[in-house]
C-alpha cells in the first residue's frame, strides 16, 4: 500500500505543474491584452465661456508732474521768514516765504516824497503859463517866446511827475516781490535756503521746488502703427487709461487719455501719449516708472478660452475638444482676437464646450482622455493681460 502511495506522488506533482503553467499563460495573456489596449491620457481642460474681452494697448510711461515751478527771488534782500514745511501741500497764493521788504519800502517813500515835489512845482508852472497866456492875449505885455517857454516847463514837470509816479509803482512791485507765494497747487520739495541767507534776483539755484502732483500726468510711448487705431477711437470718445506698477501686477490708477504727440521719433518708432490721472490718493510721483494699459475696445460676448488651448498646424489653427464620452476631437477654430492669456474664438466651439488646454502633445483624434479641472494660468474667466500693440 505504501508502494502504491508512493508512486503516485510524481502524478500529482506533474499536474501541479501542468496547472501552474496554464495559469502563468493565462495572466501573460491578459497582461499582453491590457497592454494592447488605449490608455486614457490625463488632460487639463477648461470650459469655453461667453464674456465681454477688453482690448488694451500697452506701453512704458514715465510720470510726470503736471506742473514744476522752481521759485527764485526777483529781488535781493536777506529772507527773513520761512512759512511752509518740506512736504507740505500748499495752496495757489498762500505766502511761502518773505524777504526783508524794509529797503523797498525806504525807496517807496523817496518816490512819493519827489512826487509830491514834483507835482507842487507842476501847479505852479501851470498857472505861471496860465497868467503869461491871458498877458499876452489881453495886453501884450509877455511875449510869445516868454509862453511858450513857460508851458514847456509845465510840460516837463509833468513829466517829472509821471516818472516819480512809475518809480512809486515799481517800490510797490519791489515789495511785492518779497512775498513770495505759491504759483500753483502743490506739493514742497526740500528747503533749499534757510532763513538768514542772502538771495538775490541772480542766483542759479531756486528757493523751493513746487510740483503739482493733483492732478499729475504720465507720457508713455506706443508704436507708430497703433497711433491711427488710437486717433480714430479717440474720436469717438474718451478712453480709459490703466497704470500699472513696475511688475505689472498691481493697478495704481486710472485716468484718461489727454492727447497723442505731433510727431514720431525715428530712431525708435514709437509715438508719445500724454494721460492725465487725478492722484487723489498720492500713488504716482513725478519720474517714476509705470506699465500703461489704453483700453481701445471692449468685444462684446466673445467666446473665450486660453490662449494656451489654440495649436497650430499645417492646415491652421485648431484645438482639442473633449466629448462626453472622453474622448478628444481635433477642431479647426478661427481666432478672431488673442489677448494675454485668453483667445476670443470667431468660429470653430460653442459656450460650455470642454478645450485641452494642457497634455496637446500627447493626443491625437479620437484618443481617450481623463480630464482634469482648469489650471491657474488657463481659467478663461480671469482678465486679460495686455499685450504689447503692433
Amino acid at each position: 500500500m505504501n508502494a502504491g502511495r508512493a508512486a503516485g506522488i510524481p502524478g500529482m506533482a506533474v499536474l501541479l505543474l501542468l496547472w501552474i503553467s496554464c495559469q502563468s499563460s493565462s495572466t501573460d495573456a491578459e497582461k499582453k491584452a491590457m497592454a494592447a489596449a488605449p490608455h486614457a491620457v490625463p488632460v487639463t481642460v477648461a470650459a469655453a465661456a461667453q464674456q465681454d474681452l477688453p482690448v488694451y494697448l500697452s506701453g512704458l510711461g514715465s510720470v510726470t508732474a503736471f506742473n514744476t515751478v522752481s521759485l527764485k527771488s526777483r529781488v535781493d534782500g536777506q529772507l527773513v521768514q520761512v512759512n511752509f514745511r518740506e512736504g507740505q501741500q500748499v495752496k495757489k497764493g498762500e505766502l511761502l516765504a518773505l524777504i526783508d521788504p524794509r529797503p523797498y519800502q525806504v525807496q517807496l517813500s523817496q518816490a512819493q516824497a519827489m512826487l509830491f515835489r514834483d507835482q507842487a512845482q507842476l501847479r505852479d508852472a501851470q498857472l505861471n503859463y496860465g497868467r503869461f497866456r491871458d498877458l499876452l492875449n489881453q495886453s501884450g505885455a509877455m511875449s510869445q517866446q516868454q509862453v511858450d517857454t513857460q508851458r514847456a516847463t509845465a510840460e516837463q514837470l509833468e513829466g517829472a511827475v509821471r516818472a516819480d509816479q512809475a518809480a512809486i509803482d515799481n517800490a510797490k512791485l519791489q515789495i511785492d516781490y518779497c512775498h513770495i507765494t505759491a504759483p500753483v497747487d502743490g506739493r514742497i520739495g526740500l528747503r533749499i535756503v534757510d532763513v538768514g541767507n542772502i538771495v538775490h534776483a541772480s542766483d542759479q539755484n531756486p528757493m523751493l521746488v513746487i510740483t503739482q502732483l493733483q492732478p499729475i500726468s504720465v507720457i508713455f510711448t506706443l508704436p507708430e502703427d497703433s497711433l491711427p487705431t488710437v486717433a480714430r477711437h479717440m474720436k469717438q470718445g474718451v478712453l480709459e487709461v490703466e497704470a500699472y506698477d513696475r511688475d505689472n501686477q498691481t493697478r495704481l490708477a486710472t485716468g484718461k487719455l489727454l492727447t497723442i504727440d505731433n510727431q514720431i521719433d525715428q530712431q525708435t518708432g514709437t509715438g508719445r501719449l500724454k494721460a492725465t490721472f487725478d492722484n487723489r490718493d498720492g500713488v504716482l510721483w513725478p519720474n517714476q516708472f509705470v506699465n500703461i494699459r489704453l483700453l481701445l475696445d471692449v468685444r462684446k460676448n466673445s467666446i473665450l478660452i486660453p490662449s494656451a488651448a489654440v495649436q497650430h498646424g499645417p492646415q491652421g489653427t485648431f484645438v482639442y475638444v473633449v466629448k462626453p464620452d472622453k474622448t478628444a476631437e481635433v477642431r479647426p477654430v478661427t481666432v478672431a482676437l488673442a489677448q494675454g492669456n485668453q483667445a476670443a474664438i470667431g468660429n470653430g466651439i460653442q459656450v460650455g464646450e470642454s478645450i485641452v488646454t494642457d497634455g496637446q502633445d500627447k493626443l491625437q483624434n479620437g484618443a481617450r482622455v481623463e480630464p482634469r479641472g482648469p489650471s491657474r494660468d488657463s481659467n478663461a474667466s480671469q482678465p486679460a493681460a495686455p499685450v504689447p500693440a503692433s
